[in-house]
């Protein structure tokens, strides 16, 4: 099984972190077991202290199932005041992140500390992009792809809480499993700190699920160009603010990103042949 360095691992948040549209700073960090950064988003800045370590199986004489990260190195977590502190495990098996909540784990170390997180977690992340892994104590393992990455770094704190509902903790699950599944009634009796959290997520994890089908029907490339590349986006047919849209397949058009812009206003469309046509009345001359 792959081992990374630590220099590997955190180039693994950094792809992430740039992989969600996000840019960052990497600010002076004491120690080498983590590292800081500003991260910048479209409408906000924070910073961000970030601990990671390779995920493995549990070790001898521990189920089947069983995954952690290893902690060495340190005594105890530093938090970044005034940001976010992630712990993270990644497990370059598959490519998945596993994020632990620091609130449960801000007092000194006893020997040997490890935090777990279950195989089929890890798994159901590959294959939809989040899972959740709640232990019989309420506390809340995140996994995640690293398209996902931005989302659970601006959800953290709500998305592990999750796991102090039994109820919550289950829709969350359920989300994770098939958001098309999970109606909004099910989700109006969760407390609303938590309730924007979850909702952001089964709307993170429909995108996700419409974007990877449209473009796998498409071949991954432009309808009306060829273009591949990472330059694609998974674009409604019928916009998702007109009444009859859906996020079935039939609904969506791989398109890059200079044709989605052009198709969103109106400048070029498409026949019943799937023919490209231009909209002569908007052509400026």
């Amino acid at each position: 099984m792959a081992r990374l360095s630590k220099l590997a691992l955190f180039q693994q948040v950094e792809q992430a972190i740039r992989l969600s549209g996000w840019w960052f700073l990497t600010l002076p960090a004491l120690e080498h077991y983590y590292r800081r950064y500003t991260v910048h988003t479209d409408t906000q800045s924070f910073p961000i202290i970030v601990y990671i370590w390779n995920v493995s199986h549990g070790g001898k004489n521990r189920p089947d199932d069983e995954y952690r990260i290893q902690i060495t190195g340190l005594s105890q977590f530093i938090p970044e005041r005034g940001g976010k502190t992630l712990i993270l495990g990644w497990w370059d098996e598959i490519g998945v992140f596993v994020g632990f909540d620091y609130t449960r784990h801000s007092d000194p170390f006893g020997f040997s500390p490890s935090l777990q997180v279950s195989l089929q977690a890890l798994g159901d992340a590959r294959h939809n992009g989040f899972a959740t892994y709640t232990k019989g104590t309420g506390e809340t393992a995140i996994t995640f792809r690293p398209d996902f990455f931005g989302h659970y770094v601006e959800h953290l704190e709500s998305l592990h809480q999750c796991g102090e509902s039994p109820q919550t903790a289950t829709i969350l699950q359920r989300i994770g499993e098939n958001p098309y599944e999970v109606p909004d009634e099910d989700i109006e009796g969760i407390p609303q700190e938590r309730q924007h959290a979850v909702v952001t997520t089964r709307k993170a994890l429909r995108e996700s699920s419409f974007r990877d089908r449209v473009l796998t029907a498409y071949s991954h490339r432009c309808a009306m160009c060829g273009m591949q590349l990472k330059l694609l986006d998974a674009a409604h047919i019928l916009p998702v603010q007109i009444p009859g849209s859906t996020d079935e397949t039939n609904n969506g058009v791989a398109l890059c990103t200079l044709h989605h812009r052009a198709f969103d206003r109106g400048l070029v469309t498409f026949d019943q042949r799937y023919h490209t046509r231009i909209n002569a009345g908007k052509v400026v001359e």
